[in-house]
């Protein structure tokens, strides 16, 4: 089966890619007149096969991609759950998220972002019911797709009890959760779980939660979206976790 090739563009994308993931950066396209010596030098260092960029074909005439192009094979920036768990030190008590089905590629993308920023571990992303990794996606993570591991895992419920037993507390993030925020500690590595946009989390996985947490918001507002959710509680997170933000 041929791995599937995404389309990136503009040069902070670019640059992020082929700073930190030179292994998923198939070939860049370059227009005539793109002049950023810096981006040509790295492209040259990390000895990146160059083509010449014509017309907007790529990525659609409404895309600004400052002249700068790349195809990425996403499946090469995906690390295997049983790869990732074997180096990851939980005796540092790390937080994980999980995206339980989300859909939407612009929250996938802001949470990995939120995730990166807040000193995260690492981003659970299921192989079905969950919006892929596209070139969407990696936009809206501004680079952090390529900065902070996207770990691949099979059946979501296994999962969640193998971080159990090593020790992780399980928190589900719902509008109607038990459990304040602000009365939370984070005491123990924890694995945040995201459910989908419009269904929330499944019931099944909600079971193996130990914590649901929810957000207290002002009476006006209903609720917050997924993406804004993750940022918040991954900001709390790290108030008590300094070391995570070094």
């Amino acid at each position: 089966m041929q791995r599937e090739k995404v389309y990136i563009y503009g040069k902070h994308a670019v640059a992020e890619a082929v700073e930190h993931a030179t292994h998923v950066v198939k070939k860049v396209f370059l227009s005539p007149v793109f002049d950023d010596e810096k981006i040509k030098n790295l492209l040259e260092k990390k000895k990146i096969t160059i083509a010449t960029l014509k017309g907007s074909d790529m990525v659609g005439n409404d895309a600004v991609h400052q002249g700068i192009v790349a195809i990425i094979d996403t499946e090469a920036l995906l690390v295997p759950f049983e790869t990732f768990i074997q180096t990851l030190n939980i005796a540092k008590k790390p937080a994980l998220v999980l995206l339980g089905e989300l859909q939407d590629p612009h929250n996938v993308g802001a949470i990995i972002r939120s995730a990166a920023a807040m000193g995260l571990s690492a981003v659970l992303i299921p192989e079905h019911r969950t919006a892929p990794i596209t070139g969407a996606v990696v936009k809206t993570s501004a680079g952090m797709a390529f900065r902070i591991p996207l770990v691949t895992i099979g059946n979501v419920n296994q999962t969640i009890r193998l971080l159990k037993e090593k020790g992780f507390w399980t928190y589900g993030l719902a509008g109607k959760g038990a459990q304040s925020l602000i009365d939370e500690s984070f005491s123990e590595p924890s694995l945040f779980i995201v459910g989908n946009e419009g269904k929330g989390i499944r019931e099944k996985t909600e079971e193996l939660c130990d914590v649901l947490l929810r957000i207290p918001v002002h009476p006006r507002t209903e609720s917050l979206n997924a993406a804004a959710s993750a940022a918040i509680v991954f900001y709390e997170w790290s108030r008590g976790h300094q070391g995570a933000l070094k």
